[in-house]
């Protein structure tokens, strides 16, 4: 069985949307990831940090779906993570109430012995500096490195932003984030611009209007299923992301024509997540509900046609 090293924040949220509002809940980069890469047949593992104020019954939530959480730190008298966030009634655009680094701010990783070969690499929106020191530590050439990153750190840590990206061979990040990291407002100038910098590959996001990924000169398209409630956006992106990168771990697969595949199981996966808040969805997903919405993926995308 492959290995997937995930590294992202595994923290707590209290979010706010059109439909209703949460207290402190399960949620982080690390955790969406993990949830959605265990859909997959890999071993994956989670390097991450945490306060004693984590509770145990959200560790066991995380070893129940196979995910190693050796790499897992818990901080004696340490707080964990926390974000709060409001969104706008379109829901792709949302107000930061408060963000509280707590043991995140002093996150040295250690990537777990076992791991430290890992055939695929998924580096969650951290502090490059900390992407930087995970890929230090891997014991061997990892096949794939995917890294997703956000406009903070290009407005903070640009330098050590561009360090990283010259070390990866794929970049999941949003429309406007493209636009801001190449300088340039058409994708297909953005992605060009930014497979300068490094990566093979270019994956933007466009929320509810799916996903682009560009090699070289091909691109391909993937729509996002269109839904009839969406409760939700918040960990979206980073199902998406463990969707690709445990598909392409399980497939053992990194071709660009099995990665459009990837996309789709991103997709689909990402689609079951906004359902409910939080994790609460995906946490509730069996892969018979999986499998079914990936054949709505085939219906909406397929189609014959005489040239």
């Amino acid at each position: 069985m492959n290995k997937l090293l995930i590294v992202g924040t595994v923290a707590f949220d209290a979010i706010e949307t059109p439909f209703g509002k949460t207290d402190k809940i399960l949620g982080g980069a690390g955790t969406y990831i993990g949830l959605s890469a265990s859909f997959f047949n890999v071993q994956s593992a989670i390097v991450s940090v945490v306060g004693d104020d984590f509770p145990q019954e959200y560790l066991d939530l995380l070893t129940a779906r196979n995910i190693d959480i050796s790499g897992l730190e818990v901080v004696p008298g340490g707080k964990t993570f926390f974000w709060s966030g409001r969104y706008h009634n379109d829901l792709n655009s949302r107000d930061t109430l408060d963000t509280q680094l707590n043991v995140l701010a002093d996150f040295q990783p250690k990537v777990p012995q076992d791991f430290k070969n890992a055939e695929i690499v998924m580096l969650g929106n951290l502090h490059p500096l900390v992407q930087s020191s995970v890929l230090d530590q891997m014991e061997t050439q990892p096949k794939l490195v995917v890294l997703d990153t956000m406009n903070f750190w290009m407005d903070c840590a640009l330098p050590e932003l561009l360090d990283v990206i010259k070390r990866v061979d794929v970049i999941t990040i949003n429309d406007e984030e493209a636009r801001q990291l190449s300088g340039e407002y058409s994708l297909v100038k953005a992605a060009a611009k930014i497979h300068t910098m490094g990566p093979k590959y270019v994956v933007i996001k466009k929320g509810e209007h799916g996903a682009l990924i560009f090699h070289d000169k091909e691109i391909f398209f993937a729509p996002a299923l269109p839904l009839e409630e969406v409760f939700d956006p918040t960990g979206a992106g980073d199902t998406f992301a463990g969707g690709f990168a445990g598909y392409l771990t399980q497939s053992e697969n990194i071709s660009f024509e099995n990665m459009k595949n990837a996309i789709i199981h991103g997709s689909n996966l990402a689609s079951f997540c906004v359902e409910k808040f939080g994790t609460e969805r995906m946490l509730a997903l069996n892969k018979e509900e999986v499998v079914s919405r990936l054949q709505q993926f085939k219906s909406l995308t397929q189609f014959d046609i005489t040239l």
